[in-house]
């Protein structure tokens, strides 16, 4: 698996099972917990059914790309996605 393509799973998933509050090494995911926050949202309303599973979270986001919320969007840009 790609660096990029895991990272943003790791956000996804951390973002959806209320982790975000937590510093994101402490739980050992990658990403931030602005960045896991941005997405948290857009996760739970396009890839409810993927939920728990990174990759699918991941690909179901990018196949929301252009229904996501901005905050969600730059996450993604910001990564080169």
């Amino acid at each position: 698996m790609s660096r990029k393509l895991f990272f943003l799973a790791t956000i996804a998933l951390t973002a959806v099972s209320g982790l975000s509050s937590a510093p994101a090494f402490a739980q050992g995911h990658m990403g931030s917990p602005q960045e896991q926050q941005a997405c948290s949202r857009d996760a739970s309303r396009f890839c409810r059914k993927d939920l728990g599973n990174d990759m699918a979270v991941q690909g179901c986001l990018q196949a929301n790309r252009a229904k996501l919320s901005r905050s969600c969007s730059k996450v993604f840009q910001s990564h080169g996605m």
